[in-house]
């Protein structure tokens, strides 16, 4: 996997988590702002998917387990819009915690998946 993409989808993941926080504790609902930053996760996520998919094929193969790879993968990207379903469902200032949390696990997955694509064993 690119290093860089990686390293940008954690920031994006890490900043729309701490945008819905600020919302939180700013007391207010999910709006257009909190759920467009799940969005902007989630699409960063579908373009790894399509990396990683076409990566294997250029001679940029894994070096860990694949299926672990893809679980991570599909997770990351159901996590996204089950929030933004939750906060759009709930409309609670409480809802901007499910989304910066299912940001904050995104981030984390997204660097595990890179270790298993690149140095598996850490």
């Amino acid at each position: 996997m690119i290093e860089w993409f990686t390293w940008v989808q954690v920031v994006v993941a890490v900043v729309a988590g701490l945008v819905c926080v600020v919302a939180c504790f700013a007391k207010r609902q999910p709006d257009d702002v909190t759920v467009g930053t799940g969005a902007v996760v989630l699409v960063l996520l579908l373009a790894q998917l399509v990396v990683a998919i076409a990566a294997p094929f250029v001679g940029n193969a894994p070096t860990g387990n694949l299926v672990e790879f893809y679980i991570y993968l599909v997770s990351a990207i159901l996590l996204p819009p089950l929030a933004t379903v939750w906060a759009l469902v709930d409309r609670t200032r409480w809802s901007n915690l499910v989304l910066a949390t299912s940001s904050f696990a995104v981030a984390v997955m997204v660097y595990r998946m890179f270790q298993i694509w690149t140095v598996q064993g850490l």
